[in-house]
């Protein structure tokens, strides 16, 4: 028997959004993102469609917002006292969340995106850059101690590792092995950082 959402206590700001997040996560792992809806979302979370039309307009933002939710914030980036092991962690951190709802939202909403112009200006528009974001505080915290010369710091560097993991889970799957991200932090991303 399935209950009526609107007869349960009525659920607002963070504790619908935190419901609906989880919905959208079960829903892209059970489902994956090429039938995900949101109709489904709605039903799964014991919400009305229209309270996520009225908070996600499209499938994309909705998809984006939960995946955002689910990850660590850039204030959370590893801090380990050195740059090799934070690096590294950081890297693990991300192959893990690639394994799972994040991983298979990052590749429908790039399948989206790649045929439809539209759909890659909305994806553009509503990404936060949470790799960079981390990758950057990992940096930051190593100039601080002295292991990186500031002048080396730039957005090209600060993407890279982020770039080869992806580049690594989009055409080579998963999962994604541990000796992959100890090649990328040590031929790469440290040589990039401490020269």
């Amino acid at each position: 028997m399935v209950t009526d959402h609107r007869k349960l206590p009525r659920r607002r700001g963070e504790a619908l959004s935190a419901a609906i997040f989880q919905a959208t996560l079960d829903e892209l792992a059970e489902v994956g993102y090429a039938r995900l809806t949101m109709e489904r979302v709605a039903e799964r979370a014991r919400a009305s469609k229209a309270s996520l039309y009225r908070r996600w307009p499209t499938r994309i933002e909705l998809v984006m917002a939960a995946v955002y939710h689910s990850l660590p914030g850039p204030g959370s980036s590893p801090d380990t006292g050195n740059l090799r092991d934070d690096l590294l962690a950081l890297l693990r951190r991300t192959a893990q969340a690639l394994s799972g709802p994040a991983g298979e939202a990052m590749r429908g909403l790039l399948g989206e995106a790649l045929s439809d112009e539209s759909r890659a200006a909305e994806l553009r528009a509503h990404s936060q850059g949470a790799g960079r974001k981390m990758m950057a505080e990992v940096v930051r915290r190593a100039v601080e101690r002295g292991e990186v010369d500031p002048a080396v710091v730039t957005p090209r560097r600060l993407e890279t590792g982020q770039a080869l993991l992806r580049q690594h889970f989009l055409f080579d799957g998963l999962p994604i092995p541990d000796g992959l991200l100890v090649e990328i932090v040590d031929e790469v991303l440290v040589p990039l950082l401490t020269k």
